[in-house]
């Protein structure tokens, strides 16, 4: 029994090191995939509202799609309307940007004592031009890139929605022996994914308000911008509210004089992701998502070295999915109380010593 207990925790070590390498190098096919999953899982309940109401299936995915289209043609005018809004700045900001940067730039090297060649500017010493057409040819990959993950991810829904693949089957046939224990697994899973997105969404939509609001009052240029860039950002758990507050005050640095109005602008801005994130956001999750800040800074990590910007978005779902069917075995519920902040392990400890 030991040798068979060692062998199998051998073949754990080593399988588990491969899975994550192939969960990376087949990115481009797993990131639509558990995207499409999660999406898709949004979608079940109207589904299944249609399906009482007796409407035929493709007309239901006909609906969804009709639904996911939306969405995207209201991001994609949002965008738009932003570009048009920075276009319409006609240079005016780049010139107090570059005033204001390269001023900031001269002091830190006199504090630092960096010297550059007599003659060369600041752009030509820490920008390398021959990179341009190199970035450029970057950007355009990521262009496709995001295109061609956004026809996979609606394929996938499709699929998914269509049951051609079955989410709870697969977890019937491969974790659970009773089917009672996958659909209860499934059930719990979906509802709480869809919570999450919801408090996720409505506490993104709040705070992206509050940074546009924000900078109409400051006079602050491209608040749809900064809004809509809030409000994204925002669904990369800890790590987005800090990015978005740090790149708005960067850039009210640029646009207000260095005295008490940019302070109290950065003291607003502040306040509006602790009020949302920080306050309200706990209390709208309540203890459905009790994860340990370790848990969630690792698998911020974990998801994010794996699968860049899309593993940081998904990296929470993707926790609380495993935390849920960690919780339907005994041998694993212990790891699953680890994760929540191991509450459960501290009372049976006390219990043993009473």
């Amino acid at each position: 029994m030991k040798d068979n207990k060692t062998t199998n925790l051998l073949l754990l070590i080593i399988v588990i090191p491969l899975v994550f390498y192939l969960l990376k190098t087949l990115s481009f096919i797993f990131v639509p995939l558990v995207l499409s999953m999660f999406i898709a899982l949004l979608f079940l309940p109207l589904m299944r509202w249609l399906q009482k109401r007796r409407v035929p299936k493709p007309v239901s995915i006909f609906i969804v799609i009709l639904i996911i289209i939306g969405v995207l043609k209201l991001g994609g005018e949002l965008i738009q309307l932003t570009t048009n809004e920075i276009i319409a700045t006609k240079g005016v900001f780049i010139e107090n940007a570059e005033t204001k940067i390269v001023s900031l730039i001269v002091n830190i090297e006199a504090f630092f004592g960096v010297e550059r060649l007599e003659g060369e500017t600041i752009f030509r010493h820490y920008c390398q031009s021959e990179n341009i057409f190199s970035r450029f040819g970057t950007t355009l990959d990521f262009i496709q890139n995001t295109l061609s993950m956004i026809l996979m991810t609606v394929f996938f829904i499709i699929l998914l929605l269509s049951e051609s693949i079955n989410f709870q089957n697969i977890l019937n046939n491969t974790l659970f022996k009773q089917k009672y224990s996958s659909i209860k697994t499934f059930m719990t899973i979906e509802k709480d994914i869809i919570r999450f997105v919801k408090v996720k969404f409505f506490v993104s939509l709040l705070t992206g308000i509050g940074f546009s609001l924000a900078c109409l009052f400051f006079d602050i240029s491209f608040p749809i911008f900064w809004g809509l860039l809030a409000f994204t950002i925002n669904f990369i758990q800890m790590i987005g509210s800090v990015i978005s507050v740090l790149l708005l005050t960067l850039f009210a640095f640029v646009e207000l004089d260095p005295t008490g109005t940019l302070l109290f602008f950065i003291l607003v801005i502040t306040g509006v992701q602790i009020l949302f994130g920080g306050v309200l956001e706990p209390i709208l999750m309540g203890k459905t998502f009790s994860l340990n800040v370790i848990t969630i800074l690792i698998m911020l990590m974990l998801w994010g070295f794996i699968w860049g910007i899309p593993g940081l978005i998904m990296s929470i779902p993707i926790t609380v999915f495993f935390k849920i069917v960690l919780e339907q075995f005994p041998k694993t519920k212990v790891i699953s109380d680890l994760m929540a902040g191991g509450e459960t392990i501290l009372k049976i400890h006390k219990k043993q010593k009473a």
